[in-house]
């Protein structure tokens, strides 16, 4: 079975579209646009660590939103000039999955970003089962 066969296994097929075609979720009917809970965010295909639940605030544009990655080198920049706009976007280092768009309107105090990610291209790991789900070293994220 070749790589995309196994991510088609793996994978939701919106998860898929997403991650492998670009796809977009539609905002405000995805999974973790309004969650509140701590933890981190990983690439669904990789594992990878990208997001902090520290680090997200609600933007209003129904989808996860963002200030930073936990770390600059988890994700790649590329420009985006399809559907007729320039955009920035966002793919995973690891996995090179399609994340979202990454725009200069976020809060100033935090730097500016806007980090617009599909929840479909991440997997949420509560704070409580991080060191259970091998992220423990990802707590320190979380301590005062």
């Amino acid at each position: 079975m070749s790589s995309k066969e196994d991510l088609k296994n793996k994978l939701t097929p919106l998860q898929y579209e997403v991650t492998q075609n670009n796809a977009t979720e539609p905002p405000f009917r995805n999974e973790y646009w309004d969650n509140h809970q701590e933890g981190i965010y990983v690439d669904v295909v990789s594992g990878q660590p990208l997001f902090s639940s520290r680090d997200k605030y609600d933007s209003g544009c129904g989808w996860p939103s963002f200030t930073k990655p936990i770390s600059l080198d988890r994700v790649i920049e590329k420009p985006d000039y399809s559907h007729g706009m320039v955009r920035t976007e966002v793919r995973s280092e690891q996995a090179d999955s399609h994340l979202g768009h990454v725009f200069p309107d976020g809060p100033q105090e935090a730097g500016g970003l806007r980090y617009c990610i599909n929840s479909a291209a991440l997997r949420f790991v509560p704070k409580e089962d991080m060191a259970r789900e091998g992220y423990a070293e990802y707590l320190v994220l979380f301590e005062e």
